[in-house]
């Protein structure tokens, strides 16, 4: 992901007010170091004064592909040198309005002798100037663009609002680039995860690879014995395998383990949404009943994985994860009124990375709902801050973004072989649920750790989908 920065001045300026040039080119350096000290790859353009100065400006965004620009407004420029740079650029624009200090010395300024010397010095805290001509160009010509009011040094607000827009640019880099695949077929029935995989391209970019189950169980003959020991291995580092699992359950589901990676690898996947009856196919059979270990050690590699089939909800666990916050595949599983909390989980794969503890796994006699039986993972999400996030269709055929932000509390939890957490709202468990459900989301989301609603909502505005925050 790479970011554009550019300032803007006033060429008339620099004869006129001896140092304010150089003194404007210091508070861009400054801007560039505190920017590179978050992410190093930054295209800087400098100080662009005049027309000429713009246009080059624009085509260097333009070749070097930047994602983000940000628009750093050091004193009173025309607004022509500027429309031309992000034209070009056609990336979103970030405007910085940042002033040097949090207020000009009136009295030693007041005692300065000679006035031009005075209106030098009032230029270079004169950033807020041009912005609403800024503003008006840009909303007259169709450019979308943000704005950031503050100070240059000792702001916090600011330079965290600075930070989440990165973050918020690099996940809408990495899901434009993001590979899905996609095994198999729908879950009949399942009337709200059916989705328009064009629309996913039109918000997200990317690309949809569509697999055949029986791809994947061409891939298991190929695994070694040696891999599946090593796997097992694996299996009893990162999980707590339960001692009523069979031996034979933890070889099959390390066979189907090692080939996911050989798909993987294949198709170059960052995420994958997946389901399968497998019936009739003794080979099929095997593979969709021991999908979940493996499943759930490539979600905590940042390959998130979803079941039955839920597109929209891998998007939605890509996007937690590529903030950081995990992304486990969740839905309501019941609520406890005495206690004022929403009990949620899955069966399938969870995000192991973020659990309260290390991971059970446990064997099932039957995967509810589903064909078959096997191994499965439990595990509830770290207690403290969680976000929880829904990639919705609406009927008028756009996608929005839905968010919540919680707390996931300690408590009794159903022992049953799932993904099982205690979720607490600000608004209460009665009030969260309706308002949830209002908005028509899909019965599954999912949920990462920490409060990030603040991000999702700038990585709504970069994406043009609308974000809704219900608590």
């Amino acid at each position: 992901m790479k970011i554009g920065l550019f300032a803007i001045g006033l060429e008339a300026y620099w004869e006129q007010f001896d140092g304010l040039k150089g003194r404007l080119e210091g508070y861009l350096r400054t801007v560039y170091q505190k920017i590179s000290a978050i992410h190093p790859d930054i295209v800087n353009a400098g100080l662009i004064d005049n027309i000429d100065k713009a246009f080059e400006a624009g085509n260097l965004f333009r070749r070097e592909d930047v994602d983000i620009i940000f628009l750093y407004v050091t004193t009173y420029a025309l607004s022509s040198t500027v429309l031309p740079v992000v034209q070009r650029a056609k990336a979103p624009v970030i405007i910085l309005n940042l002033s040097p200090e949090a207020a000009i010395d009136y009295a030693a300024f007041n005692k300065m002798k000679d006035r031009t010397e005075m209106t030098g010095e009032w230029l270079a805290y004169c950033s807020a100037c041009p912005v609403p001509e800024l503003a008006n160009v840009f909303k007259r010509t169709g450019i979308k663009f943000h704005q950031i009011t503050g100070m240059l040094e000792n702001d916090t607000t600011c330079w965290n609002k600075i930070r989440e827009w990165i973050a918020a640019a690099k996940v809408a880099h990495t899901m434009f680039y993001n590979r899905m695949g996609c095994m198999g077929h729908y879950y009949s029935g399942m009337l709200d995860i059916y989705s328009d995989l064009t629309l996913q391209y039109r918000y997200f970019g990317g690309h949809i690879e569509l697999i055949e189950v029986d791809e994947l169980s061409a891939l298991r003959k190929e695994v070694t014995e040696k891999e599946i020991g090593e796997r097992v291995e694996l299996f009893y580092q990162e999980f707590d395998v339960q001692n009523d699992c069979d031996g034979g359950e933890l070889k099959k589901a390390a066979k189907t383990s090692v080939a996911l990676d050989y798909l993987i690898e294949k198709y170059k996947l960052g995420s994958l949404a997946y389901y399968y009856k497998g019936t009739g196919n003794e080979d099929n059979e095997n593979t969709m009943s021991s999908i979940i270990l493996g499943n759930s050690l490539l979600t905590a590699r940042h390959i998130p994985v979803a079941g039955e089939y839920e597109i929209k909800n891998v998007q939605a666990m890509k996007i937690m994860d590529s903030f950081g916050a995990g992304g486990s595949f969740t839905e309501y599983y019941a609520m406890d009124f005495k206690e004022d909390v929403v009990l949620m989980g899955h069966d399938g794969p969870g995000h192991i990375a973020i659990a309260e503890g290390k991971t059970k796994v446990r064997p099932l006699y039957v995967y509810h709902g589903k064909v078959g039986n096997g191994l499965s993972v439990e595990m509830s999400v770290k207690h403290g801050p969680v976000t929880l996030l829904s990639v919705i269709e609406t009927g008028d055929s756009k996608l929005m973004l839905l968010t919540a932000e919680g707390e996931s509390v300690s408590g009794p939890i159903l022992e049953i072989g799932n993904t099982n957490s205690r979720y607490k709202f600000s608004i209460g468990a009665r009030n969260f649920v309706n308002e949830w459900n209002s908005y028509g989301p899909a019965h599954h989301c999912a949920v990462g750790v920490g409060h990030i609603n603040s991000k999702i909502r700038k990585l709504g505005e970069l994406l043009g989908m609308e974000v809704v925050k219900v608590c």
